[in-house]
């Protein structure tokens, strides 16, 4: 596991140092949408998904300065966040008919990752947490590394949204 630090209650770490806005766009067999510190990736049709989310985070990373990190502090950062999308979009995979959009964003103190999907479940960290048996660890991992998480769902429509947040190094 990571040795990033937690932050006092209501702050986010440090305000970002600034990184230029982006409009490109990408098409293939999963779609990206660049808009500056926003990010969408769409992942209905796209094989090998989990890899995908995470060099497509990865590059966001590099864009917004995260990457590369001039200390094991700031690389430790750019990990967990790397992390959190796995274990975000393996959940999606495994447990809720696949992930449908990977959506990556950058505001002030906090990196955002939202992954939609199309199950009814709800995800929760499993408890008690048993370290030593396999499987089971990917909502304990996002609850233990990020600041907030949780799942957003529009009445009336199918699926939800598995959010967290991330505190920007320092």
């Amino acid at each position: 596991m990571s040795t990033t630090r937690q932050h006092p209650p209501g702050d986010r770490g440090p305000e970002p140092d600034g990184a230029p806005a982006d409009a490109s766009v990408a098409s293939g067999p999963a779609s990206a949408v660049h808009d500056g510190m926003v990010r969408t990736l769409l992942l209905g049709s796209a094989s090998g998904i989990v890899p995908l989310a995470r060099d497509f985070t990865r590059q966001a990373l590099y864009d917004w300065g995260w990457l590369p990190a001039p200390s094991a502090d700031r690389r430790a950062a750019a990990e967990d966040v790397l992390l959190v999308v796995s274990e975000l979009v393996t959940n999606a995979c495994l447990h809720a008919e696949g992930p449908e959009e990977l959506r990556v964003s950058y505001q002030g103190k906090v990196l955002r990752l939202e992954v939609a999907d199309r199950g009814a479940g709800h995800p929760a960290p499993r408890t008690p947490h048993r370290s030593g048996r396999p499987g089971g660890h990917g909502m304990f991992i996002v609850q233990r590394l990020c600041l907030d998480w949780g799942v957003r769902r529009i009445p009336g429509a199918p699926g939800k949204t598995v959010w967290a947040e991330l505190a920007a190094p320092s």
